[in-house]
């Protein structure tokens, strides 16, 4: 190994790309360390010196926000005793969600890759090294710089900000539908096909306990209740994946307008691509209805994505009055 090679430092979290047999659990569970995972990637070597720890071993339903916090902490600390980008590996279930989360706070130019994989290692055509060798490759590229967290998968980069999962097994389960992917690995270096996007300034560090924020899904019938149990049980705010482009039925809009003078109500697309729309449709239940009752439009942001923003935003000391105007000018900086 060349002392010359750039330092990239790798940490798992746990995820399939950790899993093995087990038979007391009828089925694979998280059991390699990151030092395991480096090893087993051939020609990994010859791109960095790889500086490997083990920060969880979860299934990624299991991660929390301390979790993360933890780990961005750590990878601060990578770049700043001089490794060249860093690399997390973790599962896939909560992939789209924990690289957004983390792109909110990181305030390196030096790139912070998440990757894991679709096929557990001992599975035939297992896609965990492959993984590891393209985000690893894609750290150390100096085109990678300045593009915040970068999601790595099947060959492909995606921005944090952009990239869902869209498939529950397939090996090809990532994608960017509205923003389009960031790179493609071509002969072991990823080829961006844009200029670097505007980043907007990461968020202060949490200053208090992380709020409860609920996610309800509209839908044929809804009424709105479970938005409303969901305040009652002590949540902070409320984001509706909503029908199209921002909509619910007229029971919901009348729900929507009593919780937004209670708590910060943000409605989104339940839809897999798309902006909500702002002012296309007026009848009751519709966006331009429901911003007058007092909820806020996430624009391009998935519901998903809303919600974190949401919590983010509450953790590091938003006052709710204020959260609509954080939220629509987060979402603006955002765009590509």
């Amino acid at each position: 190994m060349s002392n010359s090679l750039p330092v990239v430092a790798v940490a798992s979290l746990g995820g399939t790309i950790s899993m093995t047999p087990s038979d007391a659990a009828g089925g694979v569970v998280p059991t390699l360390d990151a030092a395991q995972l480096t090893r087993s990637v051939p020609g990994l070597s010859d791109v960095a010196t790889i500086k490997a720890a083990s920060l969880r071993q979860l299934p990624s339903a299991s991660l929390g926000y301390g979790d993360l916090m933890a780990a961005l902490t750590w990878a601060e600390q990578q770049i700043a005793d001089g490794a060249t980008g860093v690399v997390l590996t973790q599962g896939t279930d909560t992939l789209e969600e924990t690289a957004f989360l983390l792109d909110l706070f990181w305030k390196l130019p030096e790139p912070l890759i998440v990757t894991g994989a679709m096929r557990a290692p001992q599975a035939a055509g297992a896609d965990g090294p492959a993984n590891l060798l393209a985000a690893v490759s894609t750290a150390v590229h100096p085109d990678s710089v300045g593009r915040g967290v970068l999601v790595l998968m099947n060959d492909t980069a995606h921005y944090a900000r952009w990239v869902s999962k869209g498939d529950a097994l397939a090996v090809q389960a990532f994608v960017s539908l509205d923003g389009g992917v960031a790179a493609r690995i071509v002969e072991g270096r990823p080829m961006f096909f844009h200029a670097k996007p505007v980043r907007p300034q990461p968020l202060p560090r949490p200053v208090r306990d992380w709020p409860k924020v609920a996610l309800v899904t509209a839908a044929l019938g809804d009424d709105g209740e479970l938005a409303e149990m969901a305040v009652n049980g002590g949540c902070e705010a409320v984001v509706i994946a909503a029908l199209g482009a921002g909509h619910v039925s007229f029971d919901f809009a009348e729900r929507i307008g009593r919780l937004a003078a209670k708590v910060p109500v943000v409605i989104a697309s339940r839809a897999a691509s798309g902006s909500t729309a702002s002012k296309t449709y007026g009848y009751v239940g519709a966006e331009i209805d429901l911003a007058r009752r007092g909820a806020h439009l996430s624009g391009w942001l998935s519901a998903l994505k809303a919600r974190l923003l949401v919590v983010a935003l509450i953790a590091s000391g938003v006052a709710p009055g204020a959260l609509g105007e954080a939220l629509a000018n987060w979402s603006k900086l955002t765009r590509q």
